[in-house]
């Protein structure tokens, strides 16, 4: 599998994250800004369904006096295929 270098992290030469209190989970996030609540579920719906994420929690905003006022984040990890790790 080849990774789309828009979806990795970056991680600094030598970082270390073995030590078992400070280990790191990457994490990202993405928006989807709507015009209306099921909009917003309907972007993040369709772009989970095309992408290899575990959805690991969401939050819900409303941004007044925005164009596209109901913002959905999810918050996801990436599924690698078992061979890749």
């Amino acid at each position: 599998m080849e990774l789309d270098p828009d979806l990795c992290l970056d991680v600094p030469e030598g970082f270390d994250d073995t030590d078992a209190e400070t280990q790191v989970h990457p994490m990202a996030r993405k928006l989807f800004p709507a015009t209306t609540a099921a909009e917003a579920f309907r972007k993040a719906h369709e772009w989970v369904r095309e992408h290899k994420v575990f959805l690991a929690d969401v939050s819900w905003d409303f941004m007044h006096d925005e164009d596209e006022p109901y913002m959905l984040s999810i918050y996801f990890t990436f599924e690698l295929d078992p061979e890749d790790t």
